[in-house]
């Protein structure tokens, strides 16, 4: 964002990035919310910290994959589905949630992700999917071959993961890319090698997938904000 604010505390029409996050998931009811805390973490908890939400402190910002494996020490003794949601999407919806979850215990899937499509899909990760047109693979854009940059279905970044597949497969996870941090998307790729079912759900407006990374991207959530509000 080059901006001396941590990313999740830019505000839309007055609410911070991150607490359009936390209303949607207290919408879905789930046993226990988990935030990450790393950068201005301080900053960062005292906007939420009447949301009845639980705080863990990232060290060291390794990757969406590294900040994930801090919250596995709380999830000893829970059983159910593990849903994960980046904290600069604030437009996905309840009902694309759901959606996810019922899909993924639907077909007992290890991993369930949502795609979409978008007409200029830079700054995002590809989906690559086989010939059966399963999920197989996503490639941050970094990483991303000419050929593979051309792909317009990418990744938004929720997933939901069976317990028992990502406490097992976590520690998998390795740093062989351009910016040396543990993805999360690797896990794809993993239950893919094992073999386990992988689902996607693909929502059909892009701006429920709409990440805010730029000062620019964060005008035009504005923007789509108030576009949806008077429409």
């Amino acid at each position: 964002m080059k901006s001396d604010i941590a990313k999740v505390l830019h505000t839309i029409h007055g609410k911070t990035l991150l607490q359009y996050v936390s209303d949607l998931a207290h919408k879905i009811n789930p046993e226990r919310i988990f935030v990450v805390v790393g950068f201005q973490r301080d900053k960062v908890i005292k906007t939420l910290e009447s949301d009845k939400v639980e705080f863990i402190n990232q060290e060291k910002q390794l990757g969406t994959g590294h900040a994930v494996k801090q919250v596995i020490p709380y999830l000893r003794d829970y059983d159910e589905e593990i849903l994960v949601l980046p904290g600069d999407v604030p437009f996905l919806s309840e009902n694309s949630l759901k959606k996810i979850i019922r899909t993924h215990r639907l077909h007992n899937a290890a991993i369930t992700l949502l795609t979409t499509e978008k007409k200029n899909p830079t700054g995002y990760g590809r989906i690559l999917r086989n010939s059966n047109n399963r999920v197989e693979k996503i490639v941050e854009e970094v990483d991303c071959s000419n050929s593979e940059k051309t792909i317009k279905e990418v990744n938004a970044g929720i997933y939901c993961f069976t317990k028992k597949f990502l406490l097992e497969f976590l520690e998998k996870m390795d740093k062989n890319n351009s910016q040396k941090e543990y993805y999360l998307t690797d896990m794809v790729k993993i239950a893919c090698k094992v073999p386990l079912r992988i689902m996607s759900v693909r929502v059909k407006d892009p701006n429920e997938a709409y990440g805010i990374n730029t000062k620019e991207s964060l005008k035009k959530a504005q923007k789509l904000y108030c576009d949806d509000f008077y429409s």
